[in-house]
């Protein structure tokens, strides 16, 4: 049961909240009576990373490390006028214990689905799509397509079924977890399912619906979507060590990842496991191009104002403190994205109000108690630097 609900929150890791013991650094905050983190008014927004506030983010970094079990993780941290805060913690294969780096690519899960959404908007931007357009437009045989919109696809208000809640698809990968998908198998195992109800009418989080609009996107531009992708999305945003893969590829430097999706429940070196959810999870990147993508894709350098205001009409989901916009979410005021996958998780989100960016990769997506161990490490960082906007998923 634990693997299948785990399985069921691959892309993104949204159904996976946390509760992380932040002692450390709420008592260091509390006892922290210096101007140098507060507003003219009194109120912290986000405090600066002195010598101090870095000790403490070690000490609650390490200590969440430690309680999860966690076998690495990187931590980044930026802000103008504060400072910065790039570390990694523990080891990158726990065959050789070799270190964790900052350097290294990892797999981002869902974070995928952000560059996916802008690919899509860069095509609303040149008129060649609308939002408004129904997806049988593009794509035949999706159940109520002539219903659903891009829209409520990149909103998650399809109301299309999640493959990787399907029976028949967890068994096909626990069987065989280095077996690729194509985009049409991925669809059939989402496409026997009845839809949950009318689109629009509320938040369900599927990764079918980011596939679907990668689709959009080859229908209209008569290209394969990666090459569309690194043309119009990753090469004006100039990343240059984020792609996605056409298999198995993970090159070097990277970290091994662990998980426990397997058929007995065991613990499993991932890292060459198929990388889940083709355009809405398999992308690579590094700590330093998501430090950069992070904030291009909160203030929508990329995109017309009129397109990014419509990514961040931001509708709610049902989880405290967090809604979503077009494959964007806001969280506690932190705009980005999370991703999950067999061995890896992410977060990577930018703070507005502060300028400040934070990006977290973990080796690993064993929950704890149901609760994501990215979240986990986010929190504890934010619970220390930005107590105002401290990022977290809750469980319900």
């Amino acid at each position: 049961m634990t693997r299948r609900r785990t399985l069921a929150v691959i892309g993104a890791a949204l159904a996976a909240g946390t509760v992380v013991a932040t002692g450390v650094g709420a008592q260091a905050f509390a006892s922290d009576a210096s101007p140098a983190h507060r507003t003219v008014s009194g109120h912290p927004v986000m405090r600066t990373l002195t010598p101090q506030v870095r000790a403490q983010l070690d000490r609650a970094v390490q200590h969440v490390l430690k309680t999860t079990h966690t076998p690495g993780v990187t931590v980044g941290l930026w802000a103008p006028g504060k400072g910065s805060y790039v570390k990694a913690f523990g080891t990158a294969d726990t065959t050789t214990n070799a270190p964790m780096s900052p350097r290294f690519n990892m797999r981002v899960g869902s974070v995928t689905k952000t560059f996916t959404v802008t690919a899509l908007l860069r095509l609303v931007d040149h008129q060649q799509v609308s939002l408004n357009d129904p997806i049988s437009k593009y794509v035949h045989g999706v159940p109520n397509g002539r219903h659903i919109t891009l829209r409520h696809l990149a909103e998650m208000r399809s109301g299309l079924f999640n493959y990787l809640l399907d029976d028949d698809w967890t068994k096909e990968f626990v069987t065989d977890p280095h077996r690729t998908f194509t985009n049409e198998e991925m669809l059939a195992y989402a496409f026997k399912h009845p839809v949950s109800g009318p689109p629009g009418r509320q938040f369900e989080y599927s990764n079918t619906n980011t596939i679907l609009l990668s689709m959009v996107v080859e229908k209209v531009t008569g290209q394969s979507f990666d090459r569309y992708l690194t043309r119009h999305v990753l090469k004006p945003a100039h990343l240059e060590h984020t792609f996605m893969p056409k298999g198995t590829e993970f090159p070097a430097p990277r970290a091994h990842g662990y998980t426990n999706q397997t058929a007995d429940d065991s613990v499993a070196d991932a890292t060459d496991w198929n990388p889940l959810g083709g355009a809405s999870g398999v992308m690579i990147s590094n700590l330093h191009d998501l430090r950069s993508w992070a904030s291009t894709l909160a203030e929508g350098k990329l995109l017309s104002k009129a397109t990014q205001a419509e990514r961040l009409k931001m509708l709610p989901t049902g989880k405290e403190g967090l809604s979503y916009g077009l494959g964007i979410f806001d969280n506690h005021g932190w705009i980005g994205h999370n991703g999950s996958l067999p061995g890896y998780q992410t977060v990577m989100v930018y703070l507005p109000k502060a300028k400040a960016t934070l990006v977290v990769h973990t080796t690993s997506d064993i929950d704890v108690k149901g609760k994501a161990l990215s979240t986990k490490f986010a929190k504890a960082v934010t619970g220390i630097v930005t107590p105002k906007n401290v990022y977290d998923i809750p469980t319900s």
